[in-house]
């Protein structure tokens, strides 16, 4: 427990000094960040003071523990200052953690006049989720072995380790290429059109896959077609495999799955969606290859920029964006989702399953990053995807008996598990927010996300019995 206060305490005063700089940099809210950063340092500090010299240890549970607390100690303090610049605290901790599990949901408006130190916070929070979250994921979630996640060490973290020394070196490594992406992607923005402070706080929210614009009409905001396609691209590359980019950099490259799966999968979409979209439409070609692939692009790597209103696209449309919200990224990236390591897996189960129906006496075994998939890893896979829709379904229903229509409900809880960020439909659809839910949706949402993030699984173990006593 040493161990834990001691990391908590490291999150308030990072977060606190991040504040106090926005807080000296932005005049029209240095009272609120500079009020709100001296708080949390003198609360972290005081936590750290008390800990840094108490013999530190981290076993099994305890990890456990520390990787589903550190997010929401993050989200309170992450909230603290947009509660102080007038938010209420539902929304303000719906906010935040929406942004720290880089969800994207917003239950802000008028974001268009809203001050700068805001945005660029909000864009701060997202940016921090999204490394913290790969860090998470090659450190500590594999190890955990929650959801089949063991299985990403036979193409990132067991290999990452042992070329760059241990993971202390291999996360320092993937922080340094998250850097250099985010850094390029606002050079991209700022020659493509957008100011300065748009640049940044767009570049910081597309890396991270998270979505927070400084928009009401988030990248519709921008006209120039040539930002959505960089766009495009930049959530893609959030996406996909931090350690796959450390591994071309060494010169190590090696063959992924999970990269041209996703290339796949969006390739098709994108196809099937671009031809609805000009059979049903007046756009040309072009706008409409435009317009699909930042959408589709934007749904599958669970960012949830949306350049246009895809609600009125038609049933199809709307249907098919329904059902790329639980898809997600790779493993090892930014993004949320199932992620598409669990879904290669599960189609060979299903197949090899049909061939032992056909044939019996057969053989098949089932194969990833060709290394045979042992059954803990395959039960860690289907216990994940069931665990995920009971999630789902329990989250979609307790949303309804609130009072929300049923099409709200489905997608809001969709949307809030995979971290994708807005719906579908006309209450929480790409043309609206969540402000106008009810305080008790709000909390069950943030829920949905905290524990999406999480993968679930790393959760639910906490309240166990048997786990503490064992």
């Amino acid at each position: 427990m040493v161990f834990i206060a001691f990391v908590h305490g490291l999150i308030l005063v990072v977060s606190g000094i991040f504040q106090g700089m926005i807080g000296l940099v932005f005049p029209a809210t240095r009272e609120v960040f500079v009020e709100s950063g001296a708080l949390l340092v003198l609360a972290g500090g005081l936590l750290v003071i008390v800990t840094h010299d108490r013999p530190m240890r981290l076993g099994q549970r305890m990890a456990f523990l520390l990787t589903a607390s550190v997010w929401i100690t993050a989200a309170a303090a992450g909230a603290l200052p947009l509660w102080l610049w007038g938010l209420s605290w539902t929304d303000a901790f719906f906010e935040a953690m929406s942004g720290i599990t880089t969800t994207g949901s917003t239950v802000m408006s008028g974001l268009d006049s809203t001050p700068e130190g805001i945005n660029l916070w909000r864009g701060l929070i997202q940016w921090f989720g999204g490394v913290g979250f790969i860090v998470a994921g090659i450190a500590l979630l594999p190890v955990l072995k929650v959801g089949g996640m063991q299985l990403y060490r036979t193409e990132s973290s067991e290999r990452g380790d042992n070329e760059m020394g241990n993971a202390a070196r291999f996360a320092a490594a993937t922080l340094w290429v998250y850097l250099g992406l985010t850094l390029v992607c606002a050079v991209a923005y700022r020659i493509g059109g957008m100011s300065g402070y748009e640049a940044t706080v767009h570049a910081m929210t597309t890396l991270s896959t998270g979505g927070y614009s400084t928009s009401d009409a988030s990248f519709g905001h921008f006209q120039n077609p040539a930002l959505h396609w960089m766009a495009a691209l930049f959530m893609l590359a959030g996406a996909l495999p931090f350690a796959w980019y450390i591994r071309i950099l060494r010169g190590q490259g090696r063959r992924t799955e999970q990269v041209p799966g996703l290339l796949a999968l969006l390739a098709v979409s994108i196809a099937i969606l671009t031809l609805w979209r000009v059979a049903t439409s007046e756009a040309t070609p072009f706008q409409a290859l435009t317009e699909v692939t930042f959408n589709v692009v934007s749904v599958v790597t669970t960012t949830g920029f949306a350049s246009t209103d895809y609600m009125t696209w038609g049933s199809f449309a709307i249907v098919a964006f329904f059902l790329l919200t639980a898809v997600g990224g790779c493993t090892g990236s930014t993004s949320g989702g199932v992620k598409l390591m669990r879904w290669i897996v599960l189609v060979r189960a299903i197949r090899s399953r049909i061939l032992r129906v056909h044939r019996p006496h057969q053989i098949a075994s089932i194969r990833y990053e060709g290394v045979a998939v042992g059954e803990g890893q395959l039960g860690g896979v289907i216990a994940f995807l069931n665990v995920f829709a009971l999630t789902f379904m329990w989250l979609a229903a307790s949303l309804a008996f609130l009072g929300l229509d049923p099409v709200t409900a489905a997608s809001g809880a969709l949307t809030a598990i995979t971290n994708v960020g807005p719906g579908v439909g006309s209450v929480i659809g790409p043309a609206g927010n969540f402000s106008t839910l009810p305080d008790a949706a709000k909390w069950l949402l943030a829920l949905g996300m905290y524990v999406g993030r999480l993968e679930m699984l790393t959760v639910f173990v906490l309240f166990m019995p048997r786990f503490w006593l064992a």
